[in-house]
């Protein structure tokens, strides 16, 4: 389960995955351009390549199935749960007859007599078969806290998948929120060129000082670097995605960039109160700690059994034959055959204390498997609490980001133009310029803020993703 610490770390992240910021879907930078390109709305993948061949192009879904299907401790997991199983079924078994058969050879040298006649060569043969009676229930009830281990370990197998879905969407969306990031910073880097170039021509002509064009110089400079600065935080949330899906060294991590609309950003929340009541249900971990309670109540059943008499009931068959016995072996194994039955009751008078502190501890147990579960819950409720208030938050950051990066840029438009024709100088502006992109980024902060939250109030729903494939 995510936790909130992780969620604050994630959005984190967002936040500085790179100094620029998007509005909305990934655009193309014309080939031309003498800023930095980034990459296009079809793939998000390393642009600063010229790639001869093709490579897998990811979507969500494949990496989440990949994972699933793939992942090295998840495979484990799923080993664990079978092993258990089989554990099951020995516990069975265990309240079968044990049935087993044996024999003996054996050969005796006298050497003292110097006869070898009176050597002997003995054979036995057996069957022996076994059942406990009772034993204070102890055996129906390991079988049965068998079996309730055996769900816990499916739905830890349910919750580590849960884990990877987590990690994965918020890998991918960081990557998704990077990639946007470089293509706004090309996109700005290309307005400042286009601004350097037309400061030259009014430099040229007198219009404008040395001291304004090396200042548009120096803020296209500055934009340059910062694509730089966006192309490296892509290109490592890319390499902790393929880390993630565990891919080899020579595979590619190409994203498909999906356009997202504004109603997915915006999408309408159920109730806080639905959420939580549906989390309860739906998440794996809830249902684990309380077949975990289930399983301790049983452990103290198992521990008072130490109490109850134990009986046991014996059976054998057996026979035998020796060469030196005055009878042909064949007639020896008839004539030595024999039975045997017997019935053993075992009462525990004292054990050094060891049942009363086994009952004891498995009593501590149960408890504490109630608070574990308990803690379960409320850890749950703070998650989608957070995630919950973020979601709401974040939608609210984005529809107020939207109307301020419109203003932001009809501003920006405006004194360029009036740059344009000798009105604003070069602080008013680069000023307007660095408004409008700081509204870019508050408005791509928002929208990924807003997708992740709303992604993982889906998870503890038990909800596939929706709004990003």
């Amino acid at each position: 389960m995510l936790t909130a610490a992780a969620q604050t770390a994630t959005q984190s992240e967002l936040q500085t995955a790179g100094e620029p910021s998007a509005t909305g879907e990934v655009q193309t930078v014309p080939e031309d351009s003498k800023a930095e390109t980034a990459p296009t709305p079809r793939e998000i993948g390393d642009t600063t390549r010229d790639t001869t061949t093709l490579s897998k192009i990811w979507t969500l879904d494949e990496c989440l199935r990949y994972a699933l299907e793939n992942n090295i401790q998840l495979r484990q997991s799923r080993n664990d749960y079978l092993s258990g199983i089989e554990d099951t079924k020995e516990a069975k078994a265990a309240m079968l007859p044990s049935l087993t058969a044996s024999t003996m050879q054996g050969f005796t040298n006298y050497p003292s007599t110097n006869v070898s006649d009176r050597n002997t060569y003995t054979g036995t043969y057996g069957i022996d078969a076994g059942l406990t009676l009772y034993e204070g229930g102890k055996l129906r009830t390991t079988v049965k806290q068998q079996q309730l281990q055996n769900r816990i370990d499916e739905l830890s197998v349910a919750e580590s998948e849960n884990d990877i879905r987590i990690a994965i969407v918020q890998a991918y969306l960081q990557a998704l929120y990077a990639a946007e990031a470089v293509t706004v910073a090309a996109n700005t880097a290309e307005v400042s060129q286009a601004q350097r170039d037309r400061a030259e021509e009014l430099w040229k002509a007198g219009s404008i000082s040395r001291v304004d064009f090396a200042q548009l110089e120096s803020q296209l400079a500055s934009d340059r670097y910062q694509v730089t600065v966006a192309r490296t935080s892509l290109d490592n949330y890319r390499l902790q995605l393929k880390q993630l899906l565990e891919l080899d060294i020579t595979e590619e991590m190409n994203l498909a960039a999906p356009v997202i609309q504004e109603s997915e950003v915006l999408s309408a929340l159920p109730a806080k109160a639905a959420i939580y009541a549906t989390a309860l249900e739906a998440m794996p971990e809830i249902k684990r700690g309380e077949l975990a309670v289930e399983s301790a109540e049983l452990g103290i059943r198992q521990a008072q059994a130490g109490f109850y008499p134990s009986v046991t009931l014996t059976a054998g068959i057996g026979t035998g034959h020796m060469s030196n016995g005055g009878y042909e072996s064949g007639s020896q194994v008839w004539n030595r055959f024999n039975e045997n039955v017997g019935l053993t009751l075992s009462i525990p008078i004292f054990s050094n204390r060891k049942n009363r502190t086994a009952v004891n501890k498995a009593r501590l147990e149960a408890e504490n498997s109630r608070l574990s579960w308990l803690d379960l819950q409320k850890t749950l409720l703070r998650d989608v609490e957070s995630a919950y208030l973020d979601a709401v938050s974040a939608q609210s950051q984005y529809r107020a980001a939207t109307e301020k990066e419109r203003y932001a840029r009809e501003s920006f438009d405006l004194t360029q133009e009036q740059f344009n024709l000798g009105v604003k100088n070069t602080v008013e502006l680069i000023t307007a310029q660095n408004e409008w992109s700081s509204a870019r980024q508050e408005v791509l902060q928002a929208k990924y803020m807003a997708l992740l939250n709303i992604e993982l109030l889906n998870i503890y729903q038990g909800r596939d993703t929706t709004t990003i494939n």
